[in-house]
């Protein structure tokens, strides 16, 4: 009989045990299965972060700032590999060379359309373009009128605000006049006789920084004369001979050089070394100021063969394109997440400008 129950006994225990181990089987398999389909959502989730890839279309590659907005973007993207991809286009200054590239570009798998315009008055027909195709667009530096941007509701401005580097400007030139007028003022009639370089001469931007530099140095109680304005269209080549042309004209009258941008500077600068200024004779010096604060002029400041600049932060800007651009390429909202906010428009973004002097 206690044979009997023994044999019971291990039976029933075998049974339990077999039990357990099923169950233990039971749950490593659908621990195993859990597994899998977690590495497999894993996946799924590394597989949809995909790269944006981002079209750029710039004005033209051999303006200074903007080449250096570019090589911004080309650093973000080092620093951000397989995140996102730009390709670079050259507008070669001509709207229609754009006009073309865009219509190109549009037919192509691009999530995302950065456009430098050429000719501000194309920016409704640039949008339109865009527009029909669905694909978001940050307009740039150079900058349409409200109602273009608003046309369309994935497009935004990334850009600054023209007077502010007209008053720096101002600025700049009236401390130098208040600190060192028996300098400047060479004919010693309270005078500051100027010339003017202005990018192009419809250009809102061009016109802004012409006006408010020197409305800000007669708001400092400092009397302006007009020698000469010449639209150059930022380019320094122009510049230099349009000054060359000046000083043979005006020579010493001139007291004080006026640059829209930082080429045209830099091309006013070349024409008066030609002619022995600026070489660091403060006996023969004549004030330059300019814009952008590139490297070529802040060197020159440096040196003391340019007296100042209004830094336009080219990766400041080349930051907010890439974070606004992100945003707008995942269909989020602009702004979403980032540091920055919209002007009064609702539609553009302000990158501020600074003054830069030695």
């Amino acid at each position: 009989m206690k044979k009997v129950k023994k044999l019971v006994a291990l039976a029933v225990a075998s049974i339990m045990v077999m039990g357990v181990l099923t169950g233990c089987g039971s749950s490593n398999e659908s621990s195993d299965k859990g597994g899998e389909n977690t590495t497999t959502e894993t996946g799924d989730q590394d597989t949809a972060e995909k790269t944006i890839k981002v079209g750029v279309c710039l004005y033209k590659f051999d303006d200074t700032y903007i080449s250096t907005v570019r090589q911004n973007l080309t650093k973000i993207q080092e620093e951000n590999k397989g995140k996102v991809e730009f390709e670079f286009f050259d507008g070669k200054g001509d709207q229609s060379v754009q006009n073309d590239m865009i219509d190109t570009l549009l037919q192509k798998n691009y999530d995302l359309l950065m456009v430098n315009l050429v000719d501000i008055g194309a920016g409704q027909t640039v949008v339109d373009k865009i527009k029909t195709s669905g694909v978001p667009v940050v307009l740039f530096n150079r900058e349409p009128s409200v109602d273009v941007i608003k046309s369309y509701e994935d497009a935004v401005f990334v850009g600054t605000n023209a007077s502010e580097a007209g008053v720096m400007q101002g600025k700049i030139l009236s401390d130098l006049w208040n600190a060192n007028k028996d300098a400047i003022d060479k004919n010693k009639d309270g005078v500051m006789q100027y010339v003017m370089f202005q990018g192009e001469p419809d250009n809102p931007e061009a016109v802004a920084r012409t006006k408010y530099s020197v409305e800000t140095i007669e708001e400092a109680s400092i009397k302006t004369e007009k020698l000469e304005l010449q639209p150059c269209n930022w380019q320094q080549d122009l510049a230099q001979t349009t000054m060359e042309a000046w000083l043979a004209n005006h020579g010493d009258k001139i007291e004080v050089v006026i640059a829209n941008n930082d080429g045209m500077a830099l091309g006013a600068v070349a024409a008066l070394q030609n002619q022995g200024y600026n070489k660091g004779d403060e006996s023969k010096f004549i004030p330059v100021v300019g814009v952008d604060a590139v490297d070529a002029a802040k060197d020159y400041i440096e040196k003391g063969y340019m007296t100042g600049s209004v830094l336009q932060d080219a990766e400041g800007m080349a930051k907010a394109l890439y974070e606004i651009g992100m945003n707008l390429a995942q269909d989020k909202s602009a702004i979403d997440g980032t540091s920055y906010e919209f002007d009064d428009t609702g539609v553009s973004v302000r990158i501020p400008y600074q003054p830069y002097v030695k």
